[in-house]
């Protein structure tokens, strides 16, 4: 039995979780997080029936509660910290929340490996998000010149999200140099070309955030007269999420260290 504690259980995919854990045979929820929901009874909390189980205002007094997994879908600002929190307890991490940079990876990685234990971080557990992430990294092989279009709602507070992210810095890293100017070349107003991000030959990342879209992300690529689109759409339900962080917290103790997006426990 793999017991787990939820930070950002009152959340939209948070509810969602406590729900599938609680159904789950080989899991068990222990405790939940949450400022909003402290000191209530999470089934109640996350609007199903109550079932004795404590939420906790902090992930520093809910591992008080012994448990071998944290889930956490918190928010941009207070992850990091969460989950370095959890490794110092000897807890693995399963990593929901977007907004961390490269360098917040590289201290959770080293702070993991001396710890013992496994992370495992996706900007999007679904299983169709994971293979726009699959599909792009073969592309990305014969066609260099690629570019991210990440969508969202008004309310979103990171851009770009942790999908579009998450698929920039992978592509950078597997692609050749693209054919487009460099932005320190252009003229006008070079913020149009978007944000930069990962190397050795950064993606070109544009964010829209407007109402209408829940979750999208989209990888242009493009060769001499022919394009390629691949893209991702997300739903007003956050079932598609449930499943692949349930298999991430059942897989995460596999491997010392952290390891970056679904498609890694993938065949």
């Amino acid at each position: 039995m793999i017991r787990i504690t939820l930070a950002g259980c009152i959340g939209w995919v948070g509810k969602a979780l406590v729900a599938a854990i609680m159904a789950a045979p080989d899991l068990e929820l222990v405790a939940g997080v949450s400022r909003q929901a402290a000191g209530r009874d999470l089934g109640e909390a996350a609007d199903l029936p109550a079932n004795g189980l404590p939420v906790f205002a902090t992930v520093a007094e809910a591992l008080s509660a012994p448990s071998d997994v944290l889930i956490d879908y918190t928010k941009p600002g207070s992850v990091k910290g969460n989950v370095l929190a959890a490794i110092a307890a000897g807890r693995h991490v399963v990593v929901g929340t977007s907004g961390m940079s490269g360098e917040d990876y590289a201290e959770i990685e080293q702070a993991a490996r001396v710890a013992g234990v496994g992370v495992l971080a996706a900007g999007n557990f679904s299983i169709t998000a994971t293979l726009l992430r699959r599909f792009a990294r073969e592309a990305v092989k014969y066609v260099p010149d690629v570019e991210i279009i990440d969508y969202a709602s008004p309310s979103k507070p990171d851009t770009p999200s942790g999908t579009g992210f998450e698929l920039a810095e992978t592509l950078a890293a597997e692609r050749m140099a693209a054919t487009s100017l460099p932005v320190a070349e252009l003229g006008g107003v070079r913020e149009t070309r978007g944000g930069a991000i990962g190397a050795p030959h950064p993606v070109q990342v544009h964010s829209l955030r407007m109402p209408g879209f829940v979750l999208s992300c989209e990888a242009v690529f493009g060769l001499a007269d022919e394009r390629l689109v691949i893209r991702h759409d997300a739903g007003t339900s956050a079932a598609p999420y449930v499943g692949g962080t349930l298999l991430a917290a059942r897989r995460v103790g596999e491997k010392i260290g952290l390891r970056r997006g679904l498609d890694s426990l993938m065949a």
